[in-house]
């Protein structure tokens, strides 16, 4: 903890800080808290207390109260998806859409999805935003309109060839929509199923069921696209066989249609014209197989790949991750040029679009959908691996102090709570602690990872 070497660097302030913190009398406890919420960045700070009593007796079992805490508050996890806000509950945020993903990949009946979900016709699917303009790019191994080869990382990828020719208000309007674009889609990709099979829409659904989980993510031009895994079902949903009718084929030409039908109309308001939205002609459909015998893509890199994108926003692209208020805040923030001037046009924009609250999502660059969504039936809920989390954890608090389960019918436990919010945040020397234990628990799960890869390779040298 006050070892020179991981101290040096430290602003005065932040030193200060830390040394006052390792010489208090709560610094042990302090530090616990802060381990148990895995070095989150910025905890949610509770007051308050709980007792366990026998029912019959009223006999106190087990009491807490914050008061004995140092500062009287308990820190717990912000629960934050964004990694740029906090990497370690982004971390759990993007563990638990790995595990919603591969459960309707793979099937797990603990999650509410059968192993036979894995013979359901599935795809991986990537429906992106069209052109507003030409922008500096790497086209395969020719190079960018601009003469240049970039590398992978250069700055300039994304950003127009001519900034005053690109069209601003039409890529946030875009974004603005895209949520809508989502949603019609589905409503076609279930019209050109029944079509195509000589139904009606009613004697599709009652003979197959479609499931899908989608991911937003960011292009480097700040537009938003859609990855979505989308699964054939029977009848009754994952538990149910797909009838015969129920292809690949069958659902790759069908999302290729509706993709192709989808519009969203805005009309002409101000000085901006009447816009059709449409999905971009980059359609990509591809099949996921189940072992990875020949197919481009398997489901543990699909799942890998959602769970990645479950974490990321706008912030990707240039911007921040907060709310912007005013044009002149982006210079203060120092934003880059191409997500300035997006920011600035949902700005001018919100004006004439009100009901879209561009204003409110300009940090987003007018998008204002949810990151990562399912339908009903595809597999189980974040809620539901939260709950399982928090249940998990609870037991082993009450092995720990020998309560019994108060869920059991014979329960003979009560147990009263009271919680009120007193704040958010670290000191600056809490803030440097978290991020240590942050960055020890990362290297803890990289060793883990990377002995578990040894052992599985031992294993194949011994065959």
């Amino acid at each position: 903890m006050t070892d020179t070497a991981t101290m040096a660097g430290l602003d005065p302030a932040t030193l200060t800080d830390v040394l006052r913190l390792a010489g208090s009398t709560g610094f042990d406890r302090i530090q616990d808290q802060i381990r148990r919420t895995g070095g989150c960045s910025d905890p949610v700070h509770l007051q308050g207390a709980t007792v366990t009593r026998d029912r019959a007796t009223g006999h106190v079992l087990h009491a807490y109260d914050t008061d004995n805490e140092p500062g009287g508050r308990l820190r717990i996890a912000c629960g934050n998806r964004r990694a740029s806000r906090c990497p370690s509950c982004a971390w759990t945020y993007a563990g638990d859409t790995y595990h919603l993903i591969r459960a309707g990949l793979v099937g797990d009946p603990a999650k509410g999805t059968p192993h036979t979900v894995r013979d359901h016709p599935r795809v991986f699917a990537t429906l992106t935003a069209p052109s507003f303009g030409p922008v500096h790019n790497r086209p395969g191994n020719r190079p960018c309109r601009c003469a240049t080869r970039h590398d992978e990382d250069a700055p300039e990828l994304g950003t127009p060839l001519d900034p005053d020719m690109y069209d601003y208000a039409g890529a946030v309007l875009w974004n603005n929509h895209a949520s809508d674009l989502w949603r019609y889609f589905t409503i076609y990709l279930r019209r050109e199923i029944a079509r195509r099979v000589g139904l009606t829409q009613k004697e599709a659904h009652a003979q197959s069921r479609v499931a899908f989980g989608k991911v937003a993510e960011y292009q480097k031009r700040g537009a938003v696209h859609f990855h979505a895994v989308i699964r054939f079902d029977g009848p009754d949903g994952p538990d149910s066989t797909p009838p015969a009718w129920a292809t690949l084929e069958l659902l790759t030409e069908a999302i290729q249609a509706a993709a192709a039908r989808v519009a969203v109309d805005v009309g002409p308001v101000g000085d901006q014209p009447a816009r059709t939205l449409r999905w971009g002609t980059q359609l990509d459909v591809q099949a996921i197989g189940a072992f990875g015998h020949g197919e481009e893509i398997t489901e543990q890199a699909v799942a890998s790949y959602v769970a990645k994108y479950a974490t990321k926003a706008a912030e990707t692209t240039g911007t921040v991750d907060r709310r912007i208020g005013n044009k002149e805040a982006l210079v203060l923030l120092d934003v880059p040029e191409h997500p300035s001037r997006l920011i600035s046009a949902c700005l001018d924009l919100h004006a004439l679009y009100p009901d879209r609250k561009l204003r409110d999502w300009a940090h987003m660059l007018g998008f204002r959908g949810h990151f990562s969504t399912k339908s009903r039936r595809y597999s189980t809920t974040l809620g539901a691996l939260r709950q399982t989390r928090a249940d998990y954890r609870a037991q082993q608090q009450r092995e720990a102090l020998g309560l019994p389960d108060p869920d059991v019918p014979e329960a003979t436990t009560l147990t009263l709570a009271h919680w009120t919010y007193a704040g958010h945040g670290h000191t600056p020397g809490e803030s440097w602690l978290a991020a240590n234990i942050r960055r020890d628990i990362e290297l803890n799960r990289e060793t883990a990872r990377e002995e578990l890869l040894n052992d599985d390779w031992g294993g194949h040298d011994d065959d």
